[in-house]
């Protein structure tokens, strides 16, 4: 096994020889030997627990609207929009909303490398939902408001999760002057 394979702590992929180099992908990351950044477990658990609640939400209103039938939600509601009936919203919020936080959680437990893009976008799936729902509705509830900030929540998590904190706002070069910032001393 190469030596930059043994630094980034690759393992064999074969265990019968366990001195064999890594292939494929794994030969792949080790040739880049590019640090991968892995977010912090209290990122990655408040991540899961808040596309859990986002999932488990948006299942809940799908049903609520669709087999409920809106439980008790005016009809009037929906006048001057596209929808006759809560139904299509229902599916609309089960399948769409729910849908990229269902990706979200199997791209994190599954290890992949683009969860945290997905939660980014599962977060402003969701507060475009509120957005959407409020602007179209014209009506405002206060469980309006914490679906738009676990939304905002996760899609902030998902940034931190990206490797955004603390760097780049925070990141200073030593010994290099930003352009137009140099001077040539008093005068």
């Amino acid at each position: 096994m190469n030596r930059n394979a043994r630094e980034l702590g690759v393992q064999s992929l074969s265990p019968a020889c366990p001195d064999s180099e890594p292939t494929g992908v794994a030969a792949d990351i080790v040739e880049g030997a590019q640090p991968v950044h892995v977010p912090s477990l209290a990122i990655r658990i408040a991540l899961s627990a808040v596309a859990w609640f986002n999932l488990l939400s948006a299942v809940a209103g799908m049903v609520i609207l669709t087999i409920g039938d809106g439980l008790g939600m005016p009809l009037e509601w929906l006048e001057g929009t596209p929808f006759t009936s809560f139904f299509w919203p229902g599916i609309i919020l089960g399948v769409v909303v729910g849908g990229v936080q269902a990706l979200a959680l199997v791209g994190q437990y599954g290890g992949f490398h683009l969860a945290w893009g997905l939660h980014a976008a599962a977060g402003l799936v969701m507060m475009v939902w509120i957005f959407v729902e409020i602007a179209i509705l014209l009506v405002w509830s206060p469980l309006q408001g914490i679906y738009f900030a676990t939304g905002f929540i996760q899609a902030v998590l998902a940034i931190l999760a990206l490797g955004a904190w603390p760097r780049p706002f925070f990141l200073k070069r030593a010994g290099k002057l930003v352009q137009g910032a140099q001077s040539s001393g008093p005068r």
